[in-house]
């Protein structure tokens, strides 16, 4: 399911002067099946993991800058994970992929593996530019 920003804007209760800049489109990754499309996608295409705490401002800023920075379309997919709604799909990515779990957290996934695991203000658009 592919949604604009205006599912974050609902999340947050954002205000319009506080929408986000761009025009982004989040895959929501709502169901453990898929994991295993992830997966399957990697092969063709690289695909990122967001994984964010709605109640986090250290998160909300960390989505905020990646979002405005975020220009790789073309070559990646990117997910979004509300991990308080769907800790059990959090906790299968760590157990799949064999991450530990953070808070906000990207995963870069290529032909089935994570190839770039960063959180917090480690997490940078210009190091996944560089492995893509």
């Amino acid at each position: 399911m592919r949604q604009k920003m205006s599912f974050l804007k609902n999340v947050f209760g954002s205000s319009d002067e506080e929408k986000p800049n761009n025009k982004m489109e989040w895959n929501l990754l709502t169901a453990m099946n898929q994991l295993d499309l992830i997966v399957s996608m990697s092969e063709e295409k690289a695909v990122l993991i967001f994984k964010h705490s709605t109640r986090c401002s250290i998160s909300r800023f960390a989505l905020k800058q990646f979002e405005n920075e975020f220009n790789l379309e073309e070559k990646i997919e990117p997910y979004f994970l509300d991990l308080l709604n769907y800790r059990d799909i959090s906790n299968e990515i760590a157990f799949r992929f064999n991450v530990q779990h953070q808070s906000p957290q990207v995963l870069l996934i290529k032909n089935g593996v994570v190839v770039y695991d960063a959180s917090h203000s480690d997490i940078a658009v210009e190091d996944m530019r560089l492995i893509c």
